[in-house]
């Protein structure tokens, strides 16, 4: 990040825009319009709507976060926001040179963006529009507001600007994965038997809400089950356990799945997650800045294929941060296919991977995941704890 950027009214823009003008550049886009709640966030340096949360719907339409970004010109940045945001905003103002507020959902929104385009005098040539995020009403009024205008999709620009993470967003995620291992100790140390998959799953959400993440989910399966639904099923003596949880720091997903055993874990049990680990590993050597992302499935493949339970093993790769899935994506293939053209470009240094390996075994769901961050001269693995078979009841 350019820490010396500074908007008009003198506070630091909080990304490299730097950066965003050379994507922009490149995609010969002129202006952006960002409407996905993490890319606004993003943009703002982690402001965001608290009513918004977990929900969108005021009556007749929807919160439309709006964030007016021109190419090399940051002085005429706006963001608009909703009405229940002004309080927020008055605590701690936003960077954006204009601030607005809509008071009746999308259209209102993206009427004020528009008008602010049209007042300021960007150019429009060239439009980046979050078409995924973008309701049908504001698109229509945003297209009929410049008719002559070329329009392109800004998943593309705006997920490369997130790809490559500032030290702090590392930390954020590197914070995030370690407590998330943390409260996967305590609720592994202090269930006791009988206890049902979605009682776990409540554990799990109250221990990661008590050490400050917000709870996002957590897939969890039991025995020989592969269902991974929270349910009445019960953790019983002899059994498996899977939890695959992920919890939120200030925007960053902290994700990663771990194993636990209701008694001891016998040799067939303990050469499975063996043999787990040792894909995981081997995915993990290749990884430093400048190797190519198709590096990482490269350095796995081997020993995925000459397994002999390959028909049933699953690895998979991909970019995360404030999405669980995002750039780099390097999956075109598998239970999860991106578009993958980060698999043919160098990693660099900031960039997030999540790399998991999955068994779905008669013996039940076997599972390790893990968060990688890419270094210069290597990577770092975050909340690297727990890989072995936990036993459940210590505590």
């Amino acid at each position: 990040m350019n820490v010396n950027a500074q908007s008009a009214q003198g506070l630091a823009i909080p990304f490299d825009h730097q950066r965003l003008d050379r994507l922009m550049d490149a995609a010969g886009i002129d202006v952006v319009l960002a409407t996905s709640k993490h890319n606004v966030q993003y943009l703002l340096g982690g402001h965001h709507a608290d009513f918004f949360n977990y929900m969108d719907a005021t009556g007749v339409s929807r919160y439309l976060p709006v964030l007016v970004y021109a190419k090399g010109q940051p002085e005429k940045t706006a963001y608009i926001g909703h009405r229940l945001e002004k309080w927020r905003i008055q605590n701690q103002p936003v960077w954006t040179p204009e601030t607005q507020i809509s008071t009746s959902g999308t259209v209102d929104a993206m009427q004020k963006a528009v008008d602010h385009i049209r007042k300021s005098g960007i150019k429009v040539k060239r439009i980046a529009a979050e078409f995924g995020f973008l309701p049908y009403d504001a698109a229509q009024l945003l297209r009929a507001a410049f008719p002559d205008a070329e329009w392109v999709d800004a998943l593309y620009v705006l997920e490369r600007q997130r790809v490559k993470k500032s030290p702090e967003e590392l930390q954020a995620l590197k914070h995030a994965s370690e407590v998330v291992i943390d409260s996967m100790q305590a609720v592994i140390d202090k269930t006791p038997p009988g206890t049902s998959k979605a009682d776990i799953v409540e554990a799990m959400r109250r221990e990661e809400t008590n050490r400050g993440l917000t709870f996002e989910y957590c897939l969890i399966t039991v025995g020989t089950s592969h269902n991974r639904a929270p349910s009445g099923q019960k953790w019983e003596q002899g059994d498996i356990l899977s939890l695959d949880s992920g919890g939120n720091y200030r925007g960053y997903i902290g994700d990663l799945c771990r194993m636990a055993i209701r008694g001891e874990a016998d040799a067939e049990l303990e050469d499975l997650l063996g043999e787990i680990e040792s894909i995981q590993r081997a995915a993990f050597k290749p990884i430093r800045a400048g190797v190519l992302g198709a590096e990482i499935y490269a350095a796995a493949a081997p020993l995925v294929q000459k397994s002999k339970h390959h028909n049933h093993l699953e690895f998979l790769a991909h970019g995360m941060g404030m999405v669980s899935h995002e750039g780099p994506r390097l999956a075109e293939r598998g239970p999860v296919p991106y578009p993958n053209e980060y698999a043919r470009e160098p990693l660099e240094a900031g960039m997030v991977v999540s790399v998991e390996t999955t068994l779905l075994h008669p013996r039940g769901f076997i599972k390790l995941e893990d968060t990688v961050a890419v270094t210069d001269g290597g990577h770092e693995i975050y909340g690297e704890g727990l890989r072995g078979w936990n036993r459940a009841g210590t505590a």
